[in-house]
Protein backbone atom coordinates (compact mmCIF):
# COMPACT_ATOMS: atom_id res chain seq x y z
CA UNK A 1 0.00 0.00 0.00
CA UNK A 2 1.27 3.30 -1.06
CA UNK A 3 0.97 6.12 1.81
CA UNK A 4 1.12 9.87 0.80
CA UNK A 5 2.89 12.41 3.10
CA UNK A 6 3.10 16.39 3.05
CA UNK A 7 6.40 17.70 4.09
CA UNK A 8 8.52 20.10 3.00
CA UNK A 9 12.18 20.22 1.69
CA UNK A 10 14.49 19.31 4.46
CA UNK A 11 12.77 15.86 5.01
CA UNK A 12 15.70 13.49 4.36
CA UNK A 13 13.51 11.43 2.18
CA UNK A 14 12.96 13.85 -0.42
CA UNK A 15 16.59 15.06 -0.44
CA UNK A 16 17.59 11.46 -1.08
CA UNK A 17 14.86 11.11 -4.22
CA UNK A 18 15.84 14.58 -5.45
CA UNK A 19 19.25 13.37 -5.85
CA UNK A 20 18.23 9.89 -7.81
CA UNK A 21 15.94 12.42 -9.86
CA UNK A 22 18.96 14.26 -10.57
CA UNK A 23 21.40 12.04 -11.69
CA UNK A 24 18.73 10.18 -13.90
CA UNK A 25 17.99 13.85 -15.67
CA UNK A 26 21.84 14.48 -15.92
CA UNK A 27 21.79 11.22 -18.07
CA UNK A 28 18.57 12.12 -20.07
CA UNK A 29 19.50 16.19 -20.29
CA UNK A 30 23.12 16.20 -21.51
CA UNK A 31 25.15 18.92 -21.98
CA UNK A 32 22.09 21.21 -21.09
CA UNK A 33 21.73 19.64 -17.75
CA UNK A 34 23.62 22.89 -16.38
CA UNK A 35 20.94 24.94 -17.58
CA UNK A 36 18.22 23.35 -16.10
CA UNK A 37 19.54 22.20 -12.80
CA UNK A 38 20.05 26.20 -12.10
CA UNK A 39 15.99 26.44 -11.81
CA UNK A 40 15.44 23.40 -9.43
CA UNK A 41 16.70 24.20 -6.47
CA UNK A 42 15.18 22.76 -3.34
CA UNK A 43 16.26 24.75 -0.80
CA UNK A 44 12.72 26.13 0.88
CA UNK A 45 10.25 24.32 -1.08
CA UNK A 46 7.53 24.41 1.53
CA UNK A 47 5.37 22.15 -0.68
CA UNK A 48 6.65 18.78 -0.63
CA UNK A 49 4.83 15.60 -1.54
CA UNK A 50 6.15 12.17 -0.85
CA UNK A 51 5.27 8.45 -1.40
CA UNK A 52 6.31 5.70 0.78
CA UNK A 53 5.52 1.53 0.19
CA UNK A 54 6.18 -0.58 3.24
CA UNK A 55 7.36 2.89 4.78
CA UNK A 56 10.22 3.26 2.24
CA UNK A 57 10.14 6.36 0.26
CA UNK A 58 9.62 5.59 -3.22
CA UNK A 59 8.26 8.79 -4.65
CA UNK A 60 8.20 12.89 -4.72
CA UNK A 61 7.34 16.10 -5.95
CA UNK A 62 6.69 19.39 -5.09
CA UNK A 63 4.80 22.97 -5.59
CA UNK A 64 6.37 26.15 -5.30
CA UNK A 65 4.41 29.67 -6.15
CA UNK A 66 4.32 30.84 -10.09
CA UNK A 67 2.36 33.80 -8.78
CA UNK A 68 -0.63 34.28 -7.00
CA UNK A 69 -2.79 32.39 -8.47
CA UNK A 70 -0.53 29.76 -10.20
CA UNK A 71 1.38 26.94 -8.73
CA UNK A 72 4.10 25.09 -10.54
CA UNK A 73 5.23 21.70 -10.39
CA UNK A 74 8.58 21.37 -9.39
CA UNK A 75 10.66 17.66 -8.74
CA UNK A 76 8.08 14.79 -9.81
CA UNK A 77 10.41 11.39 -9.50
CA UNK A 78 8.89 7.92 -8.92
CA UNK A 79 11.69 4.88 -8.30
CA UNK A 80 12.30 2.99 -11.61
CA UNK A 81 11.01 -0.28 -9.41
CA UNK A 82 8.03 1.72 -9.00
CA UNK A 83 6.71 3.14 -12.02
CA UNK A 84 3.64 2.15 -13.57
CA UNK A 85 1.75 1.88 -10.60
CA UNK A 86 0.18 5.38 -10.30
CA UNK A 87 2.67 6.48 -7.86
CA UNK A 88 3.19 9.89 -10.15
CA UNK A 89 -0.43 10.46 -10.66
CA UNK A 90 -0.79 9.99 -6.42
CA UNK A 91 1.69 12.31 -6.23
CA UNK A 92 0.57 15.06 -8.36
CA UNK A 93 -3.22 14.90 -7.28
CA UNK A 94 -1.75 15.68 -3.43
CA UNK A 95 0.27 18.59 -4.91
CA UNK A 96 -3.34 19.36 -6.98
CA UNK A 97 -5.68 19.58 -3.50
CA UNK A 98 -2.39 21.07 -1.83
CA UNK A 99 -2.19 24.43 -4.99
CA UNK A 100 -6.52 24.59 -4.60
CA UNK A 101 -6.04 25.06 -0.79
CA UNK A 102 -3.62 27.64 -1.28
CA UNK A 103 -6.53 29.17 -3.38
CA UNK A 104 -4.67 28.41 -6.76
CA UNK A 105 -6.71 28.24 -9.64
CA UNK A 106 -3.96 26.20 -11.75
CA UNK A 107 -0.63 24.59 -12.32
CA UNK A 108 2.00 25.02 -14.71
CA UNK A 109 4.62 22.57 -15.24
CA UNK A 110 8.23 22.25 -17.27
CA UNK A 111 9.44 18.42 -18.66
CA UNK A 112 12.01 17.60 -20.99
CA UNK A 113 11.74 16.19 -24.54
CA UNK A 114 13.84 13.49 -23.19
CA UNK A 115 11.34 12.40 -20.65
CA UNK A 116 8.11 11.24 -22.58
CA UNK A 117 7.07 9.36 -19.71
CA UNK A 118 6.72 12.68 -17.72
CA UNK A 119 4.96 13.70 -20.75
CA UNK A 120 2.42 11.07 -20.79
CA UNK A 121 2.05 11.14 -17.40
CA UNK A 122 0.65 14.46 -17.07
CA UNK A 123 -1.33 14.23 -20.61
CA UNK A 124 -3.08 11.48 -18.69
CA UNK A 125 -3.96 13.78 -15.69
CA UNK A 126 -5.53 16.85 -17.86
CA UNK A 127 -2.56 18.83 -18.61
CA UNK A 128 -2.74 20.75 -21.69
CA UNK A 129 0.12 21.86 -23.34
CA UNK A 130 1.16 25.97 -23.19
CA UNK A 131 4.21 28.09 -25.07
CA UNK A 132 7.37 27.54 -22.90
CA UNK A 133 7.15 30.19 -20.25
CA UNK A 134 9.64 32.17 -18.04
CA UNK A 135 13.46 30.85 -18.24
CA UNK A 136 11.94 28.05 -20.56
CA UNK A 137 11.34 30.20 -23.60
CA UNK A 138 12.88 29.06 -26.46
CA UNK A 139 14.67 26.18 -25.18
CA UNK A 140 13.58 23.70 -27.89
CA UNK A 141 13.91 20.42 -25.67
CA UNK A 142 11.55 22.03 -23.08
CA UNK A 143 7.59 20.99 -23.36
CA UNK A 144 5.30 23.18 -21.16
CA UNK A 145 1.95 22.24 -19.41
CA UNK A 146 -1.28 24.18 -17.58
CA UNK A 147 -4.19 22.31 -15.67
CA UNK A 148 -6.58 24.14 -14.37
CA UNK A 149 -7.99 23.24 -10.90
Amino acid sequence: MVIIKRSNSKNLDFIALVKLLDSDLKQRDGDEHDFYAQFNGIVNLPFVVLAYRDNKPVGCGAIKEYNSTTMEIKRMFVATNERGKGIASMILKELEKWAAEKNCSSCILETGLRQPEAISLYKKNGYLPIPNYGQYKGMVNSVCFIKKL
